[in-house]
């Protein structure tokens, strides 16, 4: 549920004079209060101006998410980092666990959703003659592509003989447990 700045406002003061605010309809008590508790503590670090609702979704850059998560490995607390920057601790987390499975590069924005129809290959292909030091990264590169094709080819049989191996043990032994089973049963 959504608050107005002026009712988080009402809540943060009537907290600090001891005072509840009252439970609004279809919401918890305890996670009322919870939020209340989070109201004050962004109101401290932040300022009043932080309860206010933000209209836009703010992107934030690879180098500006590294400071937060820098803050946080040097010893900071998430929800501290979190509240005095703005942003949800849970997000914050993310980063953190991105950072420190990733590296710099799981703090980059990835490109999501359908990649467009146009296509990636340039029109004009270029017909510059090859230098000989490009001609000869060109000519590794294709050894390179070849060997690992047939690396691959390699794996692929070996997968498909261990599944043989694997379907004829099955079988065997399906065999021998109804063999089994038909013996007991004539005596």
């Amino acid at each position: 549920m959504k608050y107005s700045y002026e009712f988080k406002r009402k809540c943060v003061e009537l907290y600090r004079k001891g005072i509840w605010m009252e439970t609004p309809e279809d919401v918890k008590q305890e996670e009322f209060r919870r939020g209340i508790r989070k109201w004050v503590r962004i109101e401290t670090t932040c300022g009043s101006e932080a309860l206010r609702h933000k209209n836009h979704n703010k992107e934030w850059t690879a180098e500006e998410r590294y400071e937060l998560v820098a803050k946080v490995i040097a010893g900071k607390s998430i929800k501290e980092v979190a509240l005095s920057n703005g942003i949800n601790d849970g997000q914050l987390y993310q980063w953190v666990r991105k950072y420190k499975t990733l590296g710099y590069n799981g703090l980059v924005n990835i490109k999501r959703g359908r990649p467009s129809k146009e296509s990636t290959m340039p029109k004009k292909i270029d017909t510059r003659p090859l230098s000989e030091s490009e001609r000869e990264e060109l000519i590794r590169l294709r050894a390179e592509i070849e060997y690992i094709k047939a690396e691959n080819e390699v794996i692929k049989k070996e997968i498909a003989l261990r599944e043989e191996k694997e379907a004829a043990r099955l079988k065997a032994r399906k065999q021998r447990s109804s063999k089994n089973c038909v013996k007991k049963d004539i005596n």
